[in-house]
């Protein structure tokens, strides 16, 4: 994209240097939004390999913890995904949650706050990798302006201090370092920005997907919850009725 920009300013302008001569033009600030680019690239192939379906909700532990759930086996569901290596979102989304109803007092009857909350942190784990390619856009313009006053300064000091063809010379050099350095700024803002918005966007669709998955798997506990015995009810004293007394004891007590 940066050498295709650069052969058109070129034929544009009837210049004849390189791409490699224009980042040499650009000073250190040059080589330093040169060396962004390339963070920025690797950040775009990490989100590519680690932002993908499979590696968010695999096959394989969709259908394990599905299995151990019908099972009722919801210790051994927590335990597989906490020993899970690859560490998927849907494996530490159900393991977090698993693990808060267990601890929990009211058992399952947690398990949607839960998954909310554990669903929530995950959500902000996989957004790492385009916060930092959001910073490079927030950084490069601003590198760019910087080297752009750094320019103008070298400019405005070789007006004041020479003269003639020398200043003329000086003066060309620093203002093409100015605008050197901007393009070079705005060439690493502009497709950073673009990356920033479509993989926040493909973060946030792939998420849902799963989401959707998740609540499928929670639906499976639904009918598990532990349901409160009844107290047992306190034992009343049965009630005795009163001795009964003999007719002639009662005649002869009755006499004075």
């Amino acid at each position: 994209m940066d050498s295709a920009w650069m052969a058109m300013l070129a034929d544009d302008t009837g210049s004849t240097k390189t791409l490699l001569e224009y980042i040499q033009a650009g000073g250190k600030l040059g080589y330093v939004l040169v060396g962004l680019s390339f963070v920025a690239l690797g950040l775009t192939i990490l989100h590519f390999i680690k932002i993908r379906p499979s590696q968010l909700a695999p096959e394989d532990a969709v259908t394990e913890i599905e299995r151990l759930l019908r099972a009722g086996d919801i210790d051994g569901a927590t335990r597989y995904c906490r020993a899970d290596e690859r560490g998927s979102f849907l494996t530490r989304v159900m393991g977090q949650a698993l693990a808060r109803c267990s601890r929990s007092s009211f058992g399952l009857l947690e398990m949607r706050s839960a998954l909310e909350e554990a669903g929530g942190k995950e959500l902000d784990r996989l957004h790492r990798t385009t916060d930092s390619i959001g910073l490079i856009a927030a950084v490069g313009p601003m590198l760019g302006l910087l080297g752009t006053v750094f320019g103008m300064i070298g400019a405005f000091g070789s007006i004041s201090a020479l003269e003639g063809a020398a200043r003329s010379r000086e003066l060309a050099g620093f203002m093409a370092l100015a605008l050197i350095n901007t393009a070079q700024g705005l060439a690493v803002a502009i497709p950073c920005t673009v990356l920033f918005a479509v993989f926040k966007r493909r973060i946030d669709t792939m998420a849902g997907d799963v989401a959707v998955t998740i609540d499928d798997l929670a639906g499976l506990l639904e009918g598990k919850e532990a349901k409160p015995e009844a107290a047992p009810r306190p034992v009343r004293p049965v009630a005795r009725p009163a001795p009964s007394v003999p007719a002639a004891d009662a005649t002869r007590r009755a006499q004075p």
